[in-house]
């Protein structure tokens, strides 16, 4: 699956637009992301590991909030953007 990042995080994703990683959940997939791009958790997670509340993940432009948040499944060829809400909170800190 591909894993669209945002402009203001792809000088910690080697300046990547996108990444393609294997797994079977969003959780899995945001994983494979971070470890692969390490300083893009601290952007993404808080220190107890949950997804940021100013960072919207959307699985084929919808909202994992409404569908089952990080363990909702995903398939070979599905799209994950990452989106920072333009209010509230600092996407770089």
């Amino acid at each position: 699956m591909r894993i669209m990042i945002p402009t203001p995080l792809r000088q910690y994703a080697d300046k990547k637009d996108a990444v393609e990683v294997k797994a079977g959940t969003v959780g899995e997939a945001l994983s494979g992301l971070t470890a692969r791009h390490p300083e893009l958790r601290k952007h993404l997670y808080t220190d107890d590991g949950r997804l940021r509340a100013f960072v919207n993940v959307y699985l084929n432009d919808e909202d994992i909030r409404y569908l089952g948040k990080e363990q909702t499944p995903v398939n070979e060829g599905d799209t994950l953007s990452i989106v920072p809400s333009i209010a509230g909170g600092s996407l770089i800190s």
